[in-house]
């Protein structure tokens, strides 16, 4: 009878150490890998820093540009060691900014509230409750945005004319607003069909009809998406040049008129003219600065599912 060779133990020497496994490669193969996710990770981070430097340098550039004297932003190659002055920004002020800043408030504001009150219903109406022509209405709005402003410009300075409205602020107003409408109507679209319709489903279930229904459950969820619209309304209220060049004068004239006032035929006062967009873009920065979480809320609504 033959009895089967049993295994050899294993014995401490160098079968023990060739046949067990290496533990050590394993951490270390696990930091290569951390170590190359940390390199890809500082990189990543040190593009996106230098593309945010590269989009924001000229805005710096022209707020240091507001801080020099004429001679300093007049060099060429352009000097970045300077003897830093506010006498520009108390030039800006002295030379009469206030009343533009006043105009450009009121044209700005009030277009952008005319906006969200004539854009809410008209989106909330073309979402909730589409009709057969949904589609060519929401083409109608956009193309409003298609015509070139230099071919309307005559007839509506004609218009102006004829009922005493040029050198208005209202008139403005009522441009600005017509000029943001069919964009705000697409955003707001896109925002109400955005909510869910359980909860739609379930405020007309407790019996709630379509304006209870807009004001006390969509509007709530969808505020970030209406901050978003009008922060848009309000910057392109704010920046609009052409109508109000072409349409005002002296009592209704925004803040872009004002600026180009600094181009003169005995040169370019660069520095002042710096000193002024500074100021200018101030109040759309801290506007921006404080909604900027619902900015970007609301432009991101829809982007996940």
């Amino acid at each position: 009878m033959t009895t089967a060779a049993l295994p050899e133990p294993i014995t401490e020497g160098e079968n023990s150490v060739a046949t067990a496994p290496r533990r050590a490669d394993r951490p270390r193969s696990a930091r290569h890998g951390e170590g190359g996710r940390r390199a890809a990770g500082t990189a990543l981070t040190v593009v996106t820093w230098g593309t945010g430097l590269l989009f924001v340098s000229p805005a710096l550039w022209m707020v240091l540009t507001g801080f020099k004297h004429e001679s300093d932003a007049a060099t060429d190659p352009p000097r970045a060691l300077f003897q830093p002055t506010l006498d520009r920004f108390s030039t800006v002020v002295d030379s009469g900014i206030l009343p533009y800043l006043g105009n450009s408030v009121i044209a700005t504001v009030a277009s952008t509230a005319l906006v969200l009150l004539l854009g809410v219903p008209a989106a909330y109406a073309l979402s909730i409750k589409p009709v057969r022509r949904t589609q060519d209405a929401l083409f109608f709005f956009i193309s409003t945005k298609m015509l070139p402003v230099v071919a309307v410009v005559v007839p509506l300075y004609v218009a102006a004319a004829e009922v005493a409205m040029l050198d208005n602020i209202w008139t403005l107003v009522i441009l600005y607003t017509a000029m943001n409408l069919p964009i705000a109507v697409w955003m707001l679209r896109s925002f109400f069909l955005e909510v869910p319709t359980g909860i739609v489903e379930a405020a007309q279930m407790e019996g709630a009809g379509l304006p209870r229904v807009l004001w006390s459950v969509m509007l709530p969820v969808m505020a970030p998406g209406i901050a978003a619209t009008a922060l848009i309304c309000v910057i392109f209220s704010w920046n609009e040049f052409f109508f109000a060049v072409n349409l005002t004068a002296v009592q209704a004239a925004t803040v872009p008129v004002f600026m180009v006032g600094f181009i003169t035929s005995e040169g370019l006062f660069l520095a002042q003219l710096s000193a002024a967009a500074t100021l200018v873009s101030l109040p759309i920065v801290i506007v921006g600065w404080i909604a900027q979480r619902q900015l970007v809320r609301g432009l991101s609504m829809g982007a996940v599912k």
